[in-house]
């Protein structure tokens, strides 16, 4: 991310690979997109980022106003230092010590999602953040107390009229700043990125758990977002508690019974617990349970044509490898910490 100062400009001009939207009298923000990404799916001319709505955003990420105690903020859930997930434990927490129905999924590299949650209920990251703030589950508040209680705000009175040129607080400019903040999250510079831009190389056991994941894995998890954005069982025997049946209750259509959004592999060594319930703890965990369960194997097979069987070599080569996704960058990036200003 970059910014210009032009705190007083009059006419902006914001640029995104091949692609200018005018602007006026804010801070622009140019979104860059890493060389060997594909084009992201998110329309920045609908909502062109700028420092004063990233800031915004940021502030209402860490607050904890959002929920209807004042206990929770979406950083709760979403920790930076575990690439924007939790890991103490396995299922996402409320208000209230309440529990909710799945892990939460990391946030990064949103630009190029066109759904989200691990069922795909949500195709837009402009309204997202709608779920977890009236679930009853996570904050449990309904939208007009959130405007009601940021427009009461002097803070919040200040840093709308910074992003906005007014202090009003509507749902619209809400939600919006906070996807100012959320599609920022960008990881592209693991060590991984550095092979594939022929800046750095894999040592020999690296590169053979990168064989390893080519061969067995890159199917659902594809390059270079690590992630095909498709849904597809994951093999897991159904928690007899949460029941979990997937994509199917939203589209309420049979085959998609048991389907889970394929999550990005990035940043993987860092956002355990592991799969939409959280029941892996480890990376070997995750990679013994697909060499060595029969029902996954045969979910591989139709998807790579051959069963994976890695030997005892073979399974401590790929998690290496699958540490080189970890950009510390990112996970450390004091642009996407609490706000301290």
């Amino acid at each position: 991310m970059k910014v210009r100062a032009f705190k007083h400009l009059i006419f902006g001009i914001f640029v995104f690979g091949m692609y200018s939207f005018s602007i006026s009298y804010f801070t622009p923000i140019y979104f860059e997109v890493p060389k060997h990404f594909p084009k992201p799916s998110y329309d920045f001319s609908k909502n062109p980022l700028t420092k004063e709505q990233f800031q915004l955003g940021r502030n209402l990420f860490y607050d904890p106003i959002l929920s209807r105690d004042h206990t929770i903020s979406c950083a709760s859930c979403h920790l930076q230092a575990s690439a924007f997930t939790h890991i103490d434990h396995d299922l996402s927490h409320g208000i209230e010590g309440k529990i909710g129905i799945r892990n939460s999924l990391t946030l990064q590299n949103l630009a190029w999602n066109k759904t989200f949650m691990w069922d795909g209920g949500i195709n837009h990251l402009d309204v997202q953040p709608i779920t977890p703030i009236t679930s009853a589950l996570e904050m449990d508040e309904t939208l007009p107390n959130v405007i009601k209680k940021l427009q009461e705000s002097p803070k919040y009175q200040m840093l709308f009229t910074k992003a906005f040129g007014d202090n009003k607080v509507t749902t619209e400019r809400l939600l919006k700043s906070l996807s100012q903040f959320l599609v920022q999250l960008v990881s592209a510079n693991s060590k991984y990125d550095q092979v594939l831009q022929k800046k750095e190389t894999f040592t020999a056991q690296e590169q053979s758990g990168y064989a390893v994941f080519q061969t067995n894995c890159v199917s659902c998890h594809t390059e270079p977002l690590l992630t095909s954005e498709k849904f597809e069982t994951n093999g897991l025997p159904v928690d007899a508690y949460l029941k979990d049946g997937g994509r199917i209750k939203i589209t309420t259509l049979l085959k998609d019974s048991l389907l889970f959004k394929v999550p990005t592999l990035r940043n993987i060594q860092f956002s355990f617990p592991y799969m939409h319930d959280g029941r892996f703890k480890t990376l070997n965990d995750v990679v013994l349970f697909y060499n060595n369960n029969e029902n996954a194997q045969k979910i591989l097979a139709k998807k790579n044509k051959k069963q994976m069987h890695l030997t005892d070599n073979e399974r401590v080569d790929l998690v290496v490898f699958l540490k080189t996704l970890s950009d510390k960058e990112f996970l450390f990036n004091p642009l996407f910490s609490f706000p301290r200003e």
